[in-house]
């Protein structure tokens, strides 16, 4: 198949740990690679931030990434990305008018590339397969005010919804919010979650990890790794280091790897500023140690350093940190929040514990300090349930029946082509 993954904020090239750098450029990196790998041939649509990138480059075998210039090239947050979306739309219908390809199929992530994809279907009959990563309706729930996306994307999922082939949901939690908020068919929804890269994420051993970071050999470790911002639940992490001492007379380090600058930066990051602050409130600066943004290939030695990981969202699409903790041996300690309490196997692979509940949180953390054997099984368990439900491979391959379900043939651009440079 010929395939083109919409992305418009989410690029597969980006360095993760950024604001508006996750989950959703992991997923989509390592979809069309794999998906590269397996034959088909992939072009991923993203948005130009820059004036120095080239308009296409090669991720890998089959695989391109394809900037498109909407908006100005540089760097604007998500948020107010949507009034630019008429422009990549018509842009992208010019780019496939001009190409040889034929595209099968349209695969869009995010509610904005479902904008653009709906164009395309609308004048080419372009089959669009739609994956939200995250809900309007769910995110308003529990950010409130400080949701700053514009009122019309609730309504635009409503529509989208409708609109979509297919649906493809991250999880069971992510399908009921899809039925139930927004009243999608049930028929028409496919759970995929997403996966780990098992040659990318894989245990180091805890004391040469250590080692190569510089680490204490004997201190207890915890890690929380992602992007900085309220939502991910890092200030309730802190205050439970804060009631390990205090209830528990347990001396833990907290390691916090993320943030929009090599170096932890509160100009660049200010949550770390907000961060810093609660654990000076808490009594345990000394015990929080951030480092900022760290390349991708670092990762496994900051999970295979830790005695646990630690996630706990007021809220999670999918999460695809604790797969990679687990697939590096590293035990988990979740909040019992959509994807993470499907990913995560109580008491099997790690502990599902309420979101913004402190207390619960350093509980299970205390029984891994008390026993660092139940954190060895529950690593060992972590890497053989990710192996054998959480890769990329099994991820595409389950993927392929849901692009083949709504493809009516190959279609040609030309149409399109026609009537995007009359409008552009």
């Amino acid at each position: 198949m010929n395939i083109a993954l919409i992305s418009e904020h989410a690029s597969p090239l980006a360095a993760l740990g950024g604001v508006d750098s996750g989950g959703q450029n992991v997923y989509v990196a390592q979809l069309a690679r794999q998906l590269g790998q397996m034959g088909h041939q992939v072009d991923v649509f993203t948005r130009r931030d820059d004036e120095v990138s080239p308009d296409i480059v090669a991720l890998g075998p089959n695989v391109r990434v394809v900037h498109v210039r909407a908006g100005p090239a540089k760097f604007i947050e998500k948020e107010r990305l949507l009034p630019y979306m008429q422009e990549f739309a018509v842009r992208m219908g010019a780019h496939c008018a001009a190409a040889t390809r034929q595209f099968h199929v349209a695969h869009a992530n995010f509610f904005m590339s479902g904008l653009v994809a709906a164009r395309l279907r609308e004048y080419l009959g372009l089959p669009f397969v739609i994956t939200f990563h995250a809900l309007g309706k769910v995110r308003r729930a529990h950010q409130q005010e400080a949701d700053r996306f514009p009122s019309s994307r609730v309504q635009i999922e409503e529509e989208l919804v409708q609109l979509a082939d297919r649906i493809v949901a991250e999880c069971p939690q992510d399908r009921d919010d899809l039925i139930h908020l927004y009243g999608a068919d049930e028929a028409k929804i496919d759970i995929v979650g997403c996966g780990i890269d098992t040659t990318e994420m894989a245990t180091m051993g805890m004391a040469n990890a250590r080692e190569k970071l510089g680490l204490s050999p004997n201190e207890f470790i915890v890690l929380q790794l992602g992007r900085l911002v309220p939502r991910k639940g890092i200030d309730n992490v802190i205050r439970a280091i804060g009631h390990l001492a205090r209830d528990h007379g347990i001396r833990a380090r907290l390691l916090i790897v993320g943030g929009n600058t090599p170096e932890p930066d509160p100009a660049a990051t200010p949550e770390i500023g907000r961060l810093i602050e609660i654990a000076r409130q808490e009594g345990v600066w000394e015990q929080v140690q951030f480092f900022g943004q760290r390349p991708r290939n670092e990762l496994k030695y900051y999970y295979s350093a830790a005695n646990v990981f630690v996630t706990t969202p007021w809220y999670e699409p999918f999460g695809i940190t604790p797969l990679e903790a687990m697939a590096c041996g590293t035990p988990v300690v979740g909040a019992s929040v959509g994807g993470i309490k499907s990913s995560v196997v109580d008491s099997v692979t790690g502990y599902l514990v309420p979101p913004q509940h402190p207390e619960a949180l350093a509980n299970r953390l205390a029984c891994f300090y008390r026993n660092p054997e139940l954190g060895r099984a529950f690593g060992r368990a972590g890497i053989r349930h990710v192996r054998s439900r959480y890769t990329w491979q099994k991820i595409a391959q389950e993927l392929q029946p849901v692009y083949k379900r709504v493809i009516k043939g190959p279609v040609w651009a030309s149409t399109l082509g026609e009537q995007v440079q009359s409008e552009g």
